[in-house]
């Protein structure tokens, strides 16, 4: 048995515009960042290529075809009674190429007809701007997020959608895991990371000081570009709740030892600048003695200082996949900038997905036990916790024990933060509620959802929804507000 949640909790489930939507190029929608990204797999990276090349497989052009099926898929998640729906705006669907004159009416005419749907059928949107599907022109005009002309652009786009669905949406989020970025290595999934969320790429010859200062400039003018959109958007609607997001994950050091200790403090410190500047509208001052030392942020003014005082977030939107481990590699000391300092090790004390995520379902009661110390009494809605695992149709049936047992788990540790530790969660939106393309490695066989989508890696099949174990499981959850699990 769970414990009992307020009437007014959200829960639902999330997706992303490109993992879902498809029609890449339909009605006048622009080329995305996303929509270079060729498929990949378990330990195949996707790769980034220079355009849209004929004759390779771009999973995203195609996703689970959302953007003619939303009717059918909202159906099935009001069905299980989802108080909440998260997606995102494709910022190429209004504005094509990012620095258009005019937005594009086909565009906000399709997320009219989206929200209009959801609230027909009871469901609270709760929306992404930018959810790692920036307009690709914008790379390759502008340099992406490391260009200053982005923070105007992105308010521009975000003002037009702020206007446009002001009596429709009130939840809302800026940039999605906007701190992934801070984990910078040399291998590609850091490459993928720093790409889907500032659209930067490196030369084989870049040093990982180089990207880290890179990252830390572009993150500053994203950063600027969210507080100035959040504050825009309150006189636009004062009734707005406007979050930043991140990926949330605990950080155990590999030891008592006091140098695995230092590095995973210093580990955890060059993630939780984002979210300090995003919820208190400053730097914290290690990142500020960092900047100063390195000269990494050379780019920031008087007025982007004022910004961030004045666009200071509402809520704290999280997801939570798994917990890390940290290792020094040597005894030294380790600096905020020391990013080959320390390693990430394996946990031996939990087991791990097909993909190799440790499952650690406490990890996400101490992780929200963490945010309220550091933001006493913000809002947290968690947008995204999930499954990712093969699944096999028997005699037209989805057993996805392994699914209901994992999210259980979850669901147990956030009503515990909730109930007995006073946390004010105010949302639980698991992640993939229909199976999408995978973000990672562009797969649809890496399957999250509670409804199974006969699509396959390629994007062929049926597309015929069908309802998994945990379809039914889930809607009794959500019926039960949290006490049947």
């Amino acid at each position: 048995m769970g414990l009992k949640l307020n009437d007014d909790f959200l829960w639902g489930g999330a997706i992303a515009a490109h993992q879902a939507e498809g029609a890449w190029n339909k009605d006048g929608k622009g080329v995305s960042i996303a929509d270079i990204l060729t498929a990949g797999a378990n330990n195949k990276p996707r790769e980034i290529t220079d355009g849209v090349i004929e004759g390779l497989n771009y999973p995203n052009h195609h996703g689970i075809y959302f953007y003619e099926t939303y009717k059918e898929d909202l159906a099935l998640m009001a069905e299980m009674g989802f108080k909440a729906f998260r997606t995102s705006i494709a910022w190429t669907r209004i504005f094509p190429n990012g620095d258009d004159a005019e937005p594009n009416e086909a565009g906000l005419k399709f997320y009219d007809d989206l929200f209009d749907e959801m609230h027909k059928l009871g469901i609270e949107p709760v929306v992404t701007l930018n959810h790692f599907e920036m307009p690709y022109h914008l790379v390759k005009a502008y340099g992406g997020w490391s260009n200053r002309k982005l923070i105007d652009l992105f308010v521009k786009y975000a003002t037009t959608v702020f206007t446009r669905y002001q009596d429709k949406v009130t939840y809302w989020m800026t940039h999605n895991e906007i701190s992934n970025q801070a984990n910078l290595t040399d291998d590609v999934m850091s490459e993928f990371m720093i790409w889907t969320n500032s659209g930067l790429q490196f030369a084989k010859d870049t040093t990982p000081e180089e990207k880290l200062a890179a990252m830390v400039q572009a993150a500053h003018f994203e950063l600027v570009a969210s507080a100035k959109a959040v504050k825009i958007g309150h006189e636009i609607n004062p009734d707005f709740m406007i979050g930043g997001m991140l990926n949330v994950a605990p950080l155990y050091p590999a030891s008592p030892k006091p140098a695995d200790m230092l590095a995973m403090q210093k580990a955890r410190q060059l993630h939780d600048w984002f979210s300090d500047v995003h919820i208190r509208g400053e730097y914290p001052a290690e990142f500020e003695a960092f900047a100063k030392r390195t000269g990494y942020r050379p780019d920031i003014t008087a007025e982007d200082r004022n910004a961030l005082r004045e666009g200071i977030v509402d809520y704290l939107a999280v997801s939570y996949y798994n917990s890390t481990v940290i290792k020094a590699k040597s005894d030294r000391d380790t600096n905020l900038e020391d990013v080959k300092g320390y390693e990430i090790v394996p946990n031996p004390e939990i087991p791990v997905s097909d993909w190799g995520w440790g499952i650690d379902p406490q990890g996400l009661r101490y992780t929200l036990n963490e945010l309220n110390d550091q933001y006493p009494d913000l809002p947290i809605m968690i947008v995204e916790n999930g499954f990712g695992a093969y699944d096999e149709v028997v005699d037209g049936q989805v057993h996805d024990q392994y699914r209901i047992d994992y999210l259980k788990a979850h669901v147990a540790e956030v009503e515990k933060a909730v109930v007995n530790d006073g946390i004010p969660v105010i949302g639980y939106l698991s992640w993939g509620p229909i199976d999408i393309v995978s973000a990672g490695t562009g797969e649809m066989s890496k399957r999250y959802g509670y409804i199974y989508v006969d699509l396959d890696d390629m994007g062929e099949g049926s597309g015929e929804r069908l309802r998994k174990d945990s379809f039914n499981w889930y809607k009794e959850v959500i019926a039960s507000h949290g006490v049947n699990l």
